[in-house]
């Protein structure tokens, strides 16, 4: 690479694989069309809760938990490349976005004991 050329940037390494349930609710929320479909990805969140059933509620809500520990400091530009690259979200967030997606995610982490 020549000096002063920018570098192109790639998402950073990360295991998508163990994310299954982030990466099927990134896909199938954070389309193109998610401003559209949704108006933001709040909304989109909303959606998701209620159609989706209790366990993959608790399971999205966990492994929403699970990656902010994991991108815990990093730039929002890095999570963003992770979100957009191997979790497969076709929309970049805000730091508020992220703040009020886990307001409306985390709650669901843990099942009511009966």
């Amino acid at each position: 690479m020549k000096e002063g050329q920018p570098q192109k940037e790639s998402a950073p390494s990360f295991p998508a694989e163990n994310f299954p349930a982030l990466r099927s609710f990134l896909r199938g929320y954070f389309h193109q069309d998610m401003k559209d479909e949704y108006g933001s990805p709040e909304e989109a969140v909303r959606e998701f809760c209620q159609d989706a059933d209790s366990d993959q509620r608790e399971a999205l809500a966990k492994e929403w938990s699970r990656f902010l520990d994991q991108v815990r400091g990093q730039p929002l530009g890095d999570i963003n490349r992770i979100l957009t690259g191997p979790l497969g979200s076709s929309y970049s967030l805000t730091s508020e976005n992220v703040q009020r997606m886990s307001a409306i995610l985390l709650p669901f982490s843990k099942k009511p004991k009966t």
